[in-house]
C-alpha cells in the first residue's frame, strides 16, 4: 500500500517511523504547508508542497492526515477525501457527528473511503466502550486519562503572559479508580476523577503568583479541577519533561443475572502519545484500503470496521493465532 502523509509534526513523524514496522506499506511522500526545502525527513522520504497532493490522485492508496482537530482536520479531511482514501485522528468528541457528515458527503460522492477519529480516544477506547456495553448492557462506563501530557492544556498555559514553557499532566484520582475497580458505580464529578499537574518555566521578571492564579482560574481547562503548579528551570524542563507519555483506562462496572457483578477494563500506558496514535492510524489506513476495494464508500469510524481488516494477517492465520 502506498501511503501519503499530510502534515509533518509529531504525529506525521510518528507515522513515518511506524511505516517501517508494516511490511505491506511504503511511504510515497510527505506533504507539508511549510517550505519542503527546509525539511529533512527521518527516513529520507520525499517532501512536497501541500497543494501538490492532488497531483498524486490515483497514485496513493491512502493518505494519513496529521493535522490538528481545532482548525486543520475540519477543512483538510473532507477536501482530501474528494481525491483519496483517508484517515484522520479528529478528537473533538462533541463535534464528531458534524465532522462525519461533511467527510461522508465528500468521500461517498467520489467513491472514496474515509475513516475518522482514529487513535486511542476516540478510537481504541471507543471500541472498548462498545464491546463492554454489548457484553454488559446493565452497567456504567468510566474513562480515566493519564498520567500523561495534555498538549492542548500545556499550550494554554504557554499562552499566559510571563510563561516561557509549560507541561500539564492529566492524572487520574486513584481513589476514584479503585472504587470503580472494586465494582462500585459511584457518581463522580470532574474534580473527583482527575487532577491537573502543571510544570512551568517563567520568563525573567514574571510574577509567579499571578501566573499560578491565572492557571488555576482558567475556565474549561483548570477551574473545575484540583490543580497544582510547580515552577522549574529550563534545564529541569528539558531533563524531566521532554517526552509525551499518556494513557488511561476504560472500565465498565455491570451486572448479569441475579445481581452478579462484573468489572471489565481496557488500559494503555504509552511512552509516546503521538507515536502510538500514528501506529493506530496505519492499521486504520490498511482497513480503509481493504474496505474501499470491496466497494465500501463514504465516511466510517473504528466502530464500523471489521477487526480483521486492521491486521496484516490473513483470516486463516488470525483464526489460528488469536481465536
Amino acid at each position: 500500500m502506498k501511503i501519503g502523509i499530510y502534515g509533518y509534526g509529531n504525529l506525521g513523524k510518528g507515522v513515518e517511523r511506524n511505516i517501517a514496522l508494516n511490511p505491506d506499506m511504503e511511504l510515497a511522500g510527505v506533504f507539508t504547508r511549510r517550505d519542503p526545502a527546509g525539511i529533512k525527513t527521518l527516513t529520507g522520504a520525499p517532501v512536497y508542497e501541500a497543494e501538490r497532493v492532488t497531483e498524486f490522485e490515483n497514485r496513493l492508496d491512502a493518505v494519513v492526515i496529521c493535522g490538528g482537530s481545532a482548525t486543520d482536520l475540519p477543512e483538510m479531511t473532507p477536501e482530501l477525501a474528494r481525491h483519496f482514501n483517508v484517515v484522520d485522528s479528529f478528537d473533538t468528541h462533541a463535534k464528531v457527528p458534524e465532522h462525519f457528515a461533511k467527510v461522508d458527503e465528500a468521500a461517498f460522492r467520489t467513491t472514496h473511503t474515509a475513516l475518522i477519529s482514529c487513535g486511542w480516544d476516540p478510537g481504541l477506547f471507543s471500541l472498548a466502550r462498545l464491546y463492554m456495553s454489548a457484553a454488559l448492557p446493565e452497567g456504567k462506563d468510566y474513562t480515566f486519562w493519564g498520567r500523561g501530557v495534555s498538549q492542548g492544556h500545556s499550550d494554554a498555559i504557554r499562552r499566559i503572559p510571563g510563561v516561557k514553557d509549560a507541561r500539564q499532566y492529566t492524572v487520574p484520582v486513584q481513589e476514584a479508580v479503585d472504587r470503580v475497580r472494586a465494582g462500585e458505580q459511584p457518581e463522580l464529578t470532574t474534580r473527583q476523577k482527575h487532577l491537573r499537574e502543571c510544570y512551568v518555566t517563567l520568563k525573567e521578571g514574571a510574577d509567579a503568583a499571578a501566573v499560578e492564579k491565572q492557571i488555576k482560574e482558567m475556565p474549561n481547562y483548570f477551574a473545575d479541577y484540583d490543580t497544582t503548579v510547580t515552577f522549574i528551570s529550563e534545564e529541569e524542563m528539558r531533563r524531566d519533561h521532554s517526552r509525551l507519555p499518556h494513557g488511561g483506562q476504560v472500565i465498565r462496572s455491570g451486572m448479569t443475572g441475579e445481581g452478579n457483578r462484573h468489572v471489565m477494563e481496557f488500559s494503555l500506558q504509552l511512552d509516546s502519545n503521538p507515536e502510538f496514535t500514528a501506529s493506530v492510524l496505519l492499521a486504520c489506513a490498511r482497513a480503509v484500503v481493504r474496505m474501499n476495494g470491496r466497494g465500501v464508500f463514504g465516511c466510517k469510524t473504528m466502530l464500523d470496521v471489521a477487526p480483521a481488516d486492521l491486521s496484516i494477517l490473513e483470516g486463516a492465520e488470525l483464526r489460528k493465532k488469536l481465536l
